[in-house]
């Protein structure tokens, strides 16, 4: 007989290779529900809710707070997180009372993105109209696009019966002209705008730093999921039109809840040039540790060799909640908010020479 003698057992399409190997009652025990879903396991532990932000960002926080501690999204806490401070009218780099623009306009720019579907909204150079934060989220749920600017975005938060208000306030105008008087211009000089703008946004001196202002948050909700927002009136003095990193997605705000989320406050441009929020995140993405991602992404801002005045801060957060601030000057501090603690806290920011 040619072929195999029939003493060989042949393996046919309707035989499984395991099934040669392993019983058929030993199968049943393998794959059994109870073998891969033992009732005997105990529930993984919710997280313990974290909000992070700017220094100016308290009052936001502990807004946010108490949504999260009550079982809240993190996309709706970093919301109304932004709106308080886009309210403040102490507050001179969000929202209301914003510094203005150099020809004495107020621009708001804002972003935010939901970290569980990398869905995001943003606004830019938005005139007449707050709490763009919120407009920023519309743009995200209701319209096939990330970005809305100027006129278009104004148009957009008509017709959702938002409405216009006055941004400037008696103080934000009073140190508006205030920089006026100390590069000895003339607010109605003739002056080409470039180069008003210009001299505007320049450090008087070695200690005057321009207004870089802005909001970021960072939450961790109780499901595990994550959310940044950033809101800003951006640069005081800027030439008009000028947008900043906030609305940026990538280089002012980004959240994956796969690997974490940075948001950044300072000089815009240096963010949007580097890609700083997304770095960062990547950077985890890739192995390194929030410690590490954080130094290699101050790294990219120092190959920049920002001028005199111009700095960055970032705050970033992993998805254990793991959350840390880093900064390109000393002296700079985050806020971070933990469901378990009283109050929000200040940390140092860390800076290159710590790494």
């Amino acid at each position: 007989m040619t072929g195999r003698s029939s003493s060989h057992h042949l393996i046919t399409h309707r035989q499984p290779l395991w099934s040669n190997i392993v019983p058929s009652s030993s199968l049943t025990k393998i794959f059994s529900h109870r073998n891969f879903l033992s009732p005997k396991e105990p529930p993984m532990p919710q997280p313990t809710p974290m909000i992070i932000s700017s220094e100016n960002g308290r009052q936001g926080a502990q807004a946010a707070m108490k949504l999260l501690r009550n079982g809240g999204s993190a996309l709706d806490a970093v919301e109304i997180a932004a709106r308080v401070v886009e309210d403040d009218p102490l507050e001179h780099s969000v929202g209301y009372s914003g510094l203005p623009n150099v020809l004495g306009d107020v621009e708001l720019d804002a972003s935010i993105m939901d970290g569980v579907t990398l869905r995001t909204g943003a606004v830019a150079g938005v005139h007449h109209y707050g709490n763009v934060i919120s407009l920023a989220r519309k743009v995200m749920e209701e319209l096939p696009h990330v970005l809305l600017v100027g006129r278009g975005a104004e148009r957009f938060a008509a017709e959702l019966g938002m409405q216009p208000a006055e941004q400037r306030s008696f103080e934000s105008l009073r140190r508006w002209r205030e920089r006026f008087d100390a590069h000895g211009i003339n607010e109605l000089t003739d002056m080409p705008l470039r180069e008003l703008a210009t001299q505007l946004t320049r450090p008087v001196n070695l200690v005057d730093r321009v207004d870089h202002g802005t909001v970021n948050f960072i939450a961790l909700d109780m499901q595990g999921n994550m959310a940044s927002a950033v809101s800003t009136s951006g640069l005081a003095w800027k030439y008009p039109g000028r947008v900043g990193d906030s609305p940026v997605v990538g280089a002012g705000n980004y959240c994956d809840n796969r690997y974490g989320a940075a948001a950044c406050t300072g000089m815009g441009e240096l963010a949007i040039r580097v890609s700083t929020a997304r770095s960062l995140v990547l950077y985890m993405k890739m192995g390194m540790s929030l410690h590490e991602a954080g130094m290699e992404a101050l790294r990219d801002l120092d190959y920049l060799q920002a001028q005199p005045g111009q700095y960055m801060n970032i705050v970033a957060m992993t998805p254990s909640g793991e959350h840390a601030g880093f900064t390109s000057i000393p002296g700079k501090q985050y806020l971070y908010f933990g469901a378990d603690m009283d109050e929000p806290m200040l940390a140092e920011r860390r800076i290159m020479r710590d790494s």
